[in-house]
């Protein structure tokens, strides 16, 4: 685990697949600000068909990259698709760049570092590019005092989950 890396506790983990289900067979899944990965390799193990990590820091990329190794993440899968996609970048840049040429998600989740009102400013470009599916679910993963909004974009908040001091900011496409 990187220095400074603040990673899903398992609580909060087990609450976000019990939330999204036990199979996500066929959706692909967006890992924003991805750390070590924990969150995308789990969504991986539950079937997603494609999962895209995005982190900026090299040394967490690299992490990633030993993690996705020594669970022996195939790169393709049996239709020769890939598996997943490894992106060293800035959240916000990833997101502009997935609507430049037309990427949607099923399942964004998205778990900024804390303190620096992040969560909100990712909501608030979620709810501006074209990049998530019809009926996607996006989660916020965030400071339990960070308030975001009910409505951003084409999402709307369905629920809100808090765990010790981090929330689970569940929001559904509107289309």
């Amino acid at each position: 685990m990187p220095e400074g890396i603040r990673p899903t506790q398992n609580l909060t983990r087990k609450a976000l697949f019990d939330f999204l289900g036990q199979d996500l067979t066929g959706l692909t899944f967006l890992d924003l600000f991805a750390g070590s990965g924990g969150v995308g390799l789990e969504a991986l193990s539950r079937g997603a068909q494609k999962v895209t990590f995005v982190e900026k820091d090299a040394r967490s990329c690299e992490i990633v990259r030993e993690n996705l190794d020594l669970l022996q993440v195939p790169l393709l899968g049996e239709d020769r698709r890939p598996v997943y996609a490894l992106i060293e970048s800035d959240g916000f840049a990833a997101v502009k760049g997935f609507a430049r040429e037309g990427k949607k998600f099923d399942i964004v989740f998205a778990d900024p570092p804390y303190g620096a009102g992040l969560a909100k400013k990712i909501l608030k470009t979620l709810g501006a590019y074209d990049i998530v599916s019809p009926n996607c679910v996006v989660v916020i993963q965030h400071e339990k005092r960070e308030t975001l909004p009910e409505i951003q974009g084409g999402l709307h908040r369905s629920e809100q989950r808090k765990y010790g001091s981090t929330a689970l900011s569940i929001y559904k496409s509107n289309s």
